[in-house]
């Protein structure tokens, strides 16, 4: 999650948030390589005393200013493109949950299993505990598989929400009437914080989302406790 003074992206936590970081730090090399040029020819021509009235065109610069560009927005249009068609791909998902958002909460609810839903509120500041963040923690955490395909259904009860998990790279729609569906895979075991990332009222500050990844025999035996 983000830290005090942390000056870049969190840490993917599934293989789409780690292709855009890739992504982000390719594109920031190619606007560093251009600002780079620019400044020097703009120190260049302050500092050059040199002028010649005869020089009224340059042909051979204008073609070079005209296609340079169109080459460097190729090689930024290719992975966006190759990011966007793996972001929208939807895989054989290993299990379904669904997220409703409400003022101002989540309900979640596994659709493969029989009677396992929950509603999930942030924990009061009272209530919080050294170990638990503000604002971040919720009393019930969604816990997933890690390394398993996760198809997630979001839709809303009352007003717009947005679903949203930061470290996973997914941001989700929630529109009431509507069912918008996202697929991920987490990398590792942890917990993964996230908020509401849609104005939907006077506590949309107050509805964070938290994911705990353990591994598929923990998801096991959690499932079953819960049924018992």
């Amino acid at each position: 999650m983000t830290t005090w003074l942390n000056m870049s992206l969190q840490d993917g936590a599934s293989p789409i948030m780690e292709q855009l970081i890739f992504f982000h730090d390719h594109t920031l090399m190619i606007m560093l390589m251009i600002i780079t040029t620019v400044m020097y020819m703009m120190t260049t021509l302050l500092w050059n005393k040199h002028t010649s009235r005869f020089m009224l065109e340059g042909q051979l610069i204008e073609t070079t200013w005209t296609i340079a560009p169109a080459i460097i927005l190729v090689f930024i249009a290719m992975p966006s493109l190759r990011l966007l068609y793996l972001m929208d791909e939807i895989h054989n998902p290993a299990m379904t949950y669904k997220a409703v958002g409400h003022q101002w909460y989540w309900s979640y609810e596994y659709s493969d299993f029989t009677k396992l839903e929950f509603d999930s509120y942030m924990i009061p500041q009272e209530e919080n505990q050294p170990s638990t963040f503000r604002l971040l923690d919720t009393d019930n955490r969604i816990v997933l598989p890690m390394n398993s395909p996760i198809r997630l259904v979001v839709t809303a009860a009352d007003v717009l929400h947005s679903w949203t998990i930061p470290s996973l790279g997914v941001k989700t729609d929630a529109t009431p009437g509507r069912l918008n569906q996202v697929s991920f895979s987490i990398n590792h075991p942890g917990i993964l914080y996230g908020q509401c990332s849609e104005i939907c009222g006077a506590n949309h500050s107050f509805m964070p989302i938290t994911i705990e990844s353990v591994s598929a025999n923990h998801f096991i035996n959690w499932v079953s406790s819960l049924s018992e």
